[in-house]
């Protein structure tokens, strides 16, 4: 089984968790697709389900997948949120952001009354940052924001060094917001919920892929199958 179909289980997995009427956070990235994917076929089979998407690219799918949209500004709480995630601790502590949705995933994550990661199995780790760490930052002042991103990471423990993400097409990437993303290779993290605070602290910083205590339930699949984890 190869590991678009581990995370199409994933997927089904999680949808088994949505009900009739519910209001749902929409997540984004190569699992969170199969997600919107399977909930479609539900929904054209009569599910009824509103849901808010955390990004440009998601929206699109889901009209395609004809799943009726919402926003926060138009319901007050979502039920659940389903997302994918580049690394998760045994805490269901998460790092998010390869995608480079990372503020709106966690607007709509904060805004859920539970969320369940889906992911694959290679995602799972014993310590946060063998994937680098996406910070959301605004262009201006970034070397006085990256310089106190190195401070908060010498605070805690951490070092590494710094990238300002490209796109494919080797310009600055841009997120949805119209941010830049540096992605901090920190190799293993130190604190994670004390170096979140920190980067939510600093003025030039939008917002970090840190996912500190939001994740209710991770769905695994891998070759031996699914493995359900819940946050202790």
């Amino acid at each position: 089984m190869n590991m678009d179909e581990l995370k199409r289980q994933a997927a089904a997995r999680a949808l088994e968790h949505v009900r009739d009427g519910m209001k749902l956070g929409l997540g984004t990235g190569s699992t969170a697709r199969h997600f919107v994917d399977l909930l479609g076929e539900k929904v054209r089979a009569g599910l009824n389900v509103v849901g808010v998407p955390t990004s440009e690219a998601t929206r699109i799918q889901a009209e395609q997948c004809g799943v009726p949209l919402t926003t926060l500004d138009d319901v007050d709480r979502l039920d659940l949120t389903v997302d994918g995630a580049d690394e998760i601790d045994a805490a269901l502590n998460l790092i998010k952001g390869g995608g480079g949705a990372l503020l709106r995933e966690k607007i709509v994550a904060t805004a859920s009354d539970r969320m369940i990661v889906i992911a694959d199995d290679s995602k799972w780790v014993d310590v946060l940052g063998r994937f680098p760490l996406p910070v959301e930052v605004i262009p201006f002042g970034l070397a006085a924001t990256q310089r106190a991103m190195a401070a908060a990471f010498a605070q805690t423990g951490n070092s590494g060094h710094m990238v300002l993400r490209k796109g494919k097409d080797g310009h600055v990437f841009v997120t949805d917001g119209g941010h830049c993303i540096v992605d901090a290779h920190l190799g293993q993290i130190a604190d994670a919920p004390r170096l979140a605070g920190l980067l939510t602290a600093i003025p030039g910083v939008v917002e970090h892929g840190l996912f500190i205590g939001l994740a209710d339930l991770a769905v695994l699949a891998g070759a031996q199958g699914i493995r359900v984890i819940e946050r202790r």
